[in-house]
């Protein structure tokens, strides 16, 4: 029986996002590629942060795996331009931080 294709921490294999939940794939952290997710799960949310990314200024938290506290991207809490607003309460996870299971 096949199950949910999901994304897992490359770190420790603990699971954090359905591939359901991408919105899309067209985006980059710091560490190139990345994915905007509409939701994960199985992480810890940091402090809020003002950072200046490509798009504009937006406020961020930084999104950990809650088993080993690897760094997966962060979460859009505010932006400012309107035409960003569609990413508030979305998530970033960075491709080299995530790995595909059930695939």
């Amino acid at each position: 029986m096949e199950g949910p294709r999901i994304y897992s921490c490359s770190k420790c294999r603990s699971s954090i996002a359905f591939h359901d939940d991408i919105i899309s794939k067209a985006f980059h952290g710091k560490k190139g590629r990345a994915y905007l997710f509409a939701d994960v799960s199985g992480v810890d949310i940091g402090p809020k942060v003002d950072r200046p990314l490509l798009t504009g200024l937006h406020t961020v938290a930084d999104i950990k795996c809650s088993n080993c506290h690897e760094l997966l991207g962060w979460k859009y809490l505010k932006a400012y331009e309107v035409s960003q607003k569609y990413k508030e309460g979305k998530y970033i996870l960075e491709k080299a931080t995530i790995m595909k299971e059930n695939w």
